[in-house]
């Protein structure tokens, strides 16, 4: 299966094994809670669903690469004891908790969750003297004299002994106890994940191109030759900070991430091309729907490959202001329901709208840490809660300005700040909608109901956020085209159907 069905397999576990009787035990025991492996070759994704899956569950997660541990580590230190029996005395050997055992203890007390993830990466390259005591942990979750915590489910990852030499082979006896799951990279699945976080068009757009470059680990007299899904979004993520820094991209940074000499030197040539066609096309022209005719008469007469880059380019800067949008919104929905609990306190004249303001920070500064501490933040909520920290500290300085700090007239200064940066919002909105109408409009006329606008269509329907964007503002050029869409796909599925039946 790919990294987003297992994503859906181990989310399904968690409610399985977290789910409670009528007296609040277990439904599936513990000794019969199955860890779950992940089996799959290297970079494809599974640290980080583990992170995707504690940030939408809201439990916590501790990592670990069993490649790391020693049998004193991941079982703890022997110390001696002395206990009586039948009379006598004796010396016993006990052992300290397991450094992995006090780890999600010390994540609970930080985090105050309860519920949780222990992912233990690299399995099976376990050393040798910890090798026996994995199959006493996968069975009752057991490292040492201690037990994981009640409520937290293992998963476990490792890597096929073609890709990892030091892997160890499981028995029958190993493989009973654990709830496997195979997982082979896959370019769509990745691409709906990479769309939504941003991913470089070039990246994209270069894949879609060529998607037998997506993940290639191959063997050379010069050793191993390898692209892997990881490579992709870490060179993604630096030739954006490349291009904010104003560093050129070359193929001596590209194969850094891309270790395969041929497809680091192809993408480096794309990347070239990508960004003349930035350059030539002037999308933000675009999104202003003031395309000039030669604009509109070269993307009608390019090649597929040329036009394909022209929809990513136009589909990044679209999503890319939706994205905005949708962060914005977010981030003024935390300050709105502050300003909420506000609107009543305030209602008591003693009291004060600082003091208030401060607390509230205060608890967003404290969730933050505390969903840093769980392992479940995400770059999306950690900049909600702090773009609300930073807009509730600007309304305490006006409040300061303005001299005020009870009442109706305090809360009435918080209001018109609200109410200025909903209107900012709005015109945010407004601008990313446009330009979406625009790409549109300028798809039509250079397209012709192309293929083209079908890309343009899923790609947005793909994006999470492009998708929650246009369920919530409208898009009236994306639901008459998505109609289109629907009719064709309908009509491919009745010719199937035909072809079938042999008519």
């Amino acid at each position: 299966m790919n990294i987003k069905e297992a994503k859906e397999e181990i989310k399904n576990a968690m409610r399985a094994y977290f789910a409670r009787d009528e007296f609040g035990s277990p439904v599936i025991p513990v000794e019969k809670q199955r860890p779950v492996f992940l089996m799959g070759p290297p970079g494809i994704g599974k640290t980080a669903i583990m992170e995707q899956i504690a940030s939408e569950m809201g439990v916590g997660l501790v990592s670990y690469s069993m490649t790391h541990h020693t049998r004193q580590s991941a079982l703890g230190l022997p110390f001696i004891v002395e206990k009586n029996y039948g009379g006598k005395n004796y010396s016993v050997s006990e052992y300290t908790m397991s450094e992995i055992i006090s780890s999600v203890y010390e994540m609970m007390e930080a985090s105050g969750l309860s519920e949780g993830i222990l992912f233990l990466d690299e399995i099976n390259c376990v050393s040798e003297t910890l090798a026996p005591s994995m199959l006493e942990f996968l069975q009752y979750k057991v490292f040492g004299r201690h037990r994981v915590p009640e409520g937290w489910i293992v998963v476990t990852a490792g890597n096929p002994p073609e890709y990892n030499s030091s892997v160890r082979e499981f028995d029958i006896v190993t493989w009973d106890r654990l709830k496997r799951i195979d997982v082979e990279a896959d370019y769509d699945a990745w691409k709906e994940y990479a769309l939504s976080s941003g991913i470089h068009p070039a990246v994209s757009t270069y894949l879609e191109i060529k998607k037998g470059d997506f993940y290639k680990i191959e063997s050379t007299v010069e050793g191993k030759s390898f692209v892997t899904a990881r490579g992709w979004s870490d060179l993604s993520a630096m030739i954006k900070l490349y291009e904010e820094l104003g560093i050129d991209i070359t193929e001596n940074l590209i194969v850094q991430y891309l270790q395969n000499r041929r497809i680091a030197k192809d993408f480096a040539v794309y990347y070239d091309l990508f960004n003349k066609y930035r350059s030539d096309y002037r999308i933000d022209s675009i999104l202003r729907g003031e395309a000039e005719p030669s604009v509109i008469e070269r993307a009608a007469s390019a090649r597929f490959d040329e036009r394909l880059s022209l929809i990513g380019l136009m589909l990044d800067a679209v999503t890319s202001g939706m994205r905005e949008a949708c962060l914005r919104e977010d981030t003024l929905k935390r300050v709105l329901s502050v300003l909420r609990d506000m609107k009543d306190a305030l209602k008591d004249p003693e009291a004060s709208a600082e003091d208030l303001i401060l607390k509230a920070a205060g608890d967003l500064s404290e969730e933050t840490e505390r969903r840093k501490a769980a392992g479940n933040l995400s770059e999306d909520d950690r900049r909600i809660l702090l773009g609300a920290s930073s807009i509730l500290e600007k309304m305490r300085e006006e409040l300061l300005k303005a001299g005020c700090d009870r009442g109706k007239e305090a809360f009435d200064v918080l209001k018109g700040i609200y109410d200025g940066l909903l209107g900012k919002l709005r015109t945010y909105i407004d601008e990313a909608r446009t330009g979406g109408a625009n790409v549109f409009r300028f798809s039509d006329s250079a397209f012709r109901g192309g293929q083209e606008l079908l890309i343009l269509v899923t790609e947005l329907t793909i994006n999470s956020f492009s998708a929650r964007f246009i369920s919530r503002h409208g898009l009236d050029e994306y639901f008459a085209h998505n109609r289109e869409l629907l009719f064709y796909e309908r009509q491919k599925d009745i010719i199937r159907e035909i072809e079938d039946l042999g008519l």
